[in-house]
């Protein structure tokens, strides 16, 4: 197959693209494994050693940088954003869940959106006027707001996948939360200080609990009831479980009720609901196999089993 004189530099162009494209993608996720691996080194070596982390107003020179990025992009996110405080605490809260509490994080939210949405329709367009001279002009300015929506919603896809990570995240360690608590309880400790206890126990196993925890603990500090605490919890996480979780624990304390008691029945009433929903999800597998079956299985048995009695059939009928 050969291809056209006149497609050679569309080719190359656009290979020069991805290939450009997949190596800032390889170096960012390099880069981004192998910071999370230094973590990941230091704080056992703190953990071997018994100290605990201590932070410093000091940060590391690539954290430095990426700080002062951020601030780049958060600065043109005020100034092309709205000051609008609904706005502002609608996304406040999207950033919670995903775990992101910097001071102006919503601005280089909208910042990295801006200079997205701009940078790729203008690098394309420099693409166009070096090397696509033969693409036609209503495609250059179909593909022009093409990848400015692509810039613009690429921050936003990124931002869920991060809520739902960590919310699997958090949803994998509530298991373990209830047992905790409901063994610092029935030692004898008191709700705060066995959510206190829990937090710093769960710092290594489950990093996405323990901070809400701190949190939580912090709100308590500050003076904010534990009712309203633990709905802000609830909040931060979006889960039904700990809503649920939530509501038991504000009702036990608004009744006076057994706190081991409750989160003893609650930590039984969840282990069911888990063992529901797994035999939920074995029941509807075989409902799912039923389009993959039929699409990729069923044909290549066809052709194992049918296909050497059709040859040998053609045969036959080609020899009379």
């Amino acid at each position: 197959m050969t291809i056209p004189t006149g497609n050679i530099p569309i080719v190359i162009s656009a290979s020069t693209f991805l290939t450009i494209l997949l190596l800032s993608m390889g170096i960012f996720i390099y880069v981004r494994q192998r910071a999370k691996k230094n973590s990941i080194v230091e704080r056992i070596r703190q953990g071997a050693e018994g100290g605990k982390v201590h932070d410093t107003g000091a940060a590391p020179s690539s954290s430095s940088t990426v700080g002062r990025i951020l601030n780049s992009f958060g600065s043109l996110g005020k100034r092309l954003t709205s000051e609008n405080p609904a706005d502002y605490s609608q996304m406040r809260v999207k950033f919670l869940r995903a775990g992101l509490r910097g001071k102006d994080v919503v601005y280089a939210f909208w910042g990295i959106k801006c200079f997205l949405g701009i940078l790729l329709p203008v690098s394309f367009l420099l693409l166009r006027v070096t090397v696509f001279q033969l693409t036609s002009y209503p495609l250059t300015v179909a593909i022009i707001v093409l990848l400015a929506l692509l810039g613009f919603c690429l921050p936003e896809l990124w931002l869920r996948v991060m809520i739902a990570r960590r919310k699997e995240q958090i949803s994998r360690g509530f298991a373990d939360l209830l047992d905790l608590l409901v063994v610092c309880v029935e030692a004898g400790m008191g709700l705060d200080a066995a959510i206190n206890r829990v937090g710093q126990e769960m710092k290594w196993s489950n990093k996405a609990w323990s901070d809400e925890l701190n949190v939580y603990n912090l709100e308590l500090r500050a003076g904010k009831l534990r009712r309203d605490a633990l709905r802000n919890l609830a909040i931060r996480t979006d889960i039904e479980d700990v809503n649920s979780f939530a509501t038991t624990l504000i009702q036990t304390d608004k009744f006076g009720t057994s706190l081991a008691q409750a989160l003893r029945v609650y930590s039984d009433v969840f282990r069911t609901k888990r063992y529901q929903r797994a035999e939920e999800m074995a029941a509807k597998l075989p409902v799912k196999l039923v389009f993959p079956a039929i699409l990729f299985i069923f044909p290549s048995l066809f052709v194992v089993l049918a296909g050497p009695a059709a040859i040998r059939v053609y045969q036959v009928l080609i020899q009379h």
